[in-house]
């Protein structure tokens, strides 16, 4: 943790803005020490057999979503709140890192939880994980921006600028329509001036629209609940 605060005020009040080699270091003592948390929630999970051990894993595809869920609803009423803190981690690392996989924990949580909880939970984890992959963009991400993206960032920069008055409504549109990746808004948002404040409210309320749609296409049976989430999602 000391270590971690170290970097950081070194990149903020370093005369030159972040360097690229300070920035390459900063996000990867953010990653190890987030790794390490991430490590140390799944230490206080239940005890495991070794084919469920197999099956905890962040999910690549439909098949992978099937068998994390039947292993976590068998254990998520008797370990509740380590099943909960387990699936609130993963799901912040996730997005904070822009690492594919969130969009099955999204379907996940419409299995495991009551509609109401999962749209709050996966509302909730998309705001944070959003937010944090801000912050760090905001930290290490400007060089990049500048030298990959520029020619996006100013396009988008200006559109920011045309609705600058009704910045959180602007947000939630871009949230519940493809115009713009995700991964997008949340490393460039810091680099033109998006508050952070605006930025979260508009990625919580705009999820729930989104999340809404697919959280109440599940069923009881858990096959056909997953498959139906998932064809609802990526419509």
């Amino acid at each position: 943790m000391q270590c971690v605060a170290w970097v950081i005020l070194e990149v903020i009040h370093s005369p030159r803005g972040a360097s690229a080699r300070m920035s390459i270091l900063l996000l990867i003592t953010i990653f190890a020490f987030s790794a390490c948390v991430m490590y140390l929630v799944f230490r206080n999970f239940p005890e495991l057999s070794e084919d469920e051990r197999e099956k905890i894993q962040i999910p690549k595809d439909m098949d992978d979503a099937k068998a994390l869920g039947t292993v976590l609803s068998k254990y998520k009423d008797t370990y509740y709140t380590q099943v909960l803190l387990a699936y609130f981690a993963t799901y912040i690392f996730l997005q904070t890192f822009a690492i594919p996989g969130s969009i099955f924990l999204s379907i996940l949580s419409g299995y495991l939880y009551p509609f109401p909880i999962a749209l709050f939970l996966v509302c909730l984890c998309s705001g944070l994980g959003a937010s944090f992959c801000y912050m760090l963009s905001y930290l290490v991400g400007r060089p990049m921006v500048y030298k990959y993206l520029t020619e996006r960032a100013q396009k988008w920069s200006q559109q920011v600028d045309k609705h600058r008055e009704h910045l959180i409504n602007y947000i939630i549109f871009l949230r519940i329509t493809p115009f713009l990746p995700n991964w997008f808004i949340n490393i460039t948002s810091p680099v033109i001036n998006v508050p952070l404040g605006v930025f979260f409210l508009g990625t919580f309320l705009g999820k729930i629209n989104h999340q809404t749609r697919s959280l109440l296409q599940r069923n009881i049976h858990s096959n056909t609940s997953l498959l139906v989430m998932l064809q609802s999602y990526v419509q």
